[in-house]
């Protein structure tokens, strides 16, 4: 039997029912990666001897009958996570030789619950991109079309998932990069709410809209995996202390009675005629199974997107300061005095769209144009944050699509910046608002391409998307399809 395209709670049921072992689970998904991977190039750094020992481990804790649904998952994570003892690169060449001292919260509740630890993924240097094309490790290609992007940043996170080299894996979304990627590759992403993940551990983008996640093969391991690492951190300022509910135990509530709101700013022209049409289809679906569908408006959603290259570019700039060639990290050979040191470290270390964002952010907030830029920015966020408040008093939930377009050809808006931030147009604002939403399958292009559907919920109203979410993938089989790799 081939257990590499199964989902965390099918494989916890025949693990307990000693139908397979952890150590099997774990060797059958290094195998795959070891098959598919020089294709794919999901995986940065593997941990082949780590995870048989963390699968050995969990069949012991099974045998006790201590088992978690995540105890033997084979599991792996964006490199973007600090973990003990193994590189970590944020897919950048200034951390190259970096080995993480401790695990992020995120980690460590994860291997809590027993979950093996595979390897870490590819992404965008320092999450910045919208297609994994930024990483100094090579592009992840779309194991759907090995020719288009899988998305970005946590592109090498999704493209695993949907290429069974990990039943789940763990993402950041900054400004779609979970669910952007979840679209593009056909699996099911979920960027909760700013404060509902801890943040510890996990290496900075910009501070204020980075949010931990996880990307799976269905609407119910994406519950079983938040409910593992969402919760109050002490170790994270911005670690909100709420109660976390049980999200597998709502799923079945049924989207009957909820009241969907589909904002018209993001019904525009440009949206591609084929995500168009599958995500009115979708609305259908929805509305068949008794959702009441009315239109809302997100009046300054057409400032969104400036509004986030300025704070993301700002927070950059600042978060970014610190890799200087003498703390950590990877140093020039050929420096000439401390100043020449810190500056040839950085430009031999930082990919070019890193160099472009620092760049960008420092000029935002420098004298005379801090006001004029980064202040004026922050008000946007307000009122853009405001509108989704007004409409959720409105909506239990928003409905959008995830992008403008499936998957697009490699190499396709490298040369063009701006037409690549347009990537993240219907995914941003979340960030901003600092709200929570998911992205799930609902159909496929001409070609074959997966398209995205985005619920977006109240802030840490995660419940209500997911359990939206699921009714939606019981009526309907896109979810099912896997693709021929």
């Amino acid at each position: 039997m081939n257990f590499t395209d199964r989902t965390i709670h099918e494989l916890h049921d025949r693990l307990r029912a000693g139908e397979v072992t952890s150590v099997e689970l774990t060797r059958a998904h290094l195998e795959r990666i070891k098959a598919t991977d020089g294709a794919i190039n999901a995986y940065i750094t593997l941990c082949p001897e780590e995870a048989l020992a963390a699968a050995a481990a969990a069949d012991a804790r099974i045998a006790e009958g201590r088992a978690d649904l995540l105890t033997g998952i084979p599991i792996a994570l964006k490199d973007i996570f600090l973990t003990e003892g193994v590189r970590t690169t944020c897919a950048s060449k200034i951390l190259d030789n970096f080995v993480a001292p401790y695990d992020g919260t995120a980690v460590a509740r994860l291997k809590e619950r027993g979950a093996v630890i595979l390897g870490k993924l590819n992404m965008d240097e320092f999450a910045m991109g919208s297609s994994n094309e930024n990483s100094a490790y090579g592009p992840v290609k779309n194991p759907w079309n090995l020719g288009t992007v899988p998305g970005g940043s946590s592109g090498g996170s999704a493209a695993a998932v949907a290429a069974g080299q990990a039943v789940a894996t763990l993402g950041t979304d900054t400004g779609g990069s979970i669910r952007q990627p979840a679209s593009h590759c056909g699996v099911v992403g979920l960027k909760p709410t700013y404060g509902r993940v801890s943040r510890y551990g996990v290496i900075a983008y910009a501070s204020s809209l980075d949010q931990v996640g996880p990307l799976t093969r269905d609407v119910e391991d994406c519950a079983i995996m938040l409910q593992a690492v969402a919760g109050f951190d002490g170790a994270d300022s911005t670690s909100v202390d709420l109660p976390v509910p049980d999200y597998r135990a709502t799923l079945k509530d049924g989207i009957a009675g909820l009241k969907i709101g589909l904002p018209k700013e993001y019904f525009i022209e440009g949206l591609d005629p084929e995500v168009k049409k599958a995500v009115e289809t979708a609305i259908a679906v929805c509305r068949n199974l008794g959702a009441e569908i009315v239109e809302v408006s997100l009046p300054h959603t057409d400032y969104a997107l400036a509004c986030y290259y300025l704070v993301a570019t700002a927070e950059a700039s600042s978060n970014l300061a610190r890799y200087d060639g003498v703390r950590y990290g990877v140093r020039t050979e050929s420096a000439r005095g401390l100043s020449d040191l810190y500056s040839r470290s950085r430009a031999e270390g930082f990919g070019a769209e890193v160099k472009r964002r620092i760049m960008l952010g420092t000029y935002a907030l420098s004298s005379g144009y801090y006001d004029a830029y980064y202040l004026k920015a922050q008000k946007v966020r307000t009122l853009i944050r405001q509108d989704f408040l007004d409409a959720f008093a409105q909506v239990d939930l928003l409905l959008t699509p995830v992008a403008p377009t499936a998957a697009f050809p490699i190499g396709e808006k490298t040369a063009d910046p701006l037409q690549m931030y347009l990537s993240d147009i219907f995914t941003i604002p979340v960030n901003l608002a600092g709200t929570c939403a998911l992205s799930l399958p609902c159909g496929f292009t001409a070609e074959g391409l997966p398209i995205g559907l985005q619920l977006i919920g109240k802030p840490f109203d995660e419940a209500t998307i997911l359990r939206a979410a699921w009714a939606f993938e019981q009526a309907t089989e896109w979810h099912k399809e896997s693709p021929h790799f």
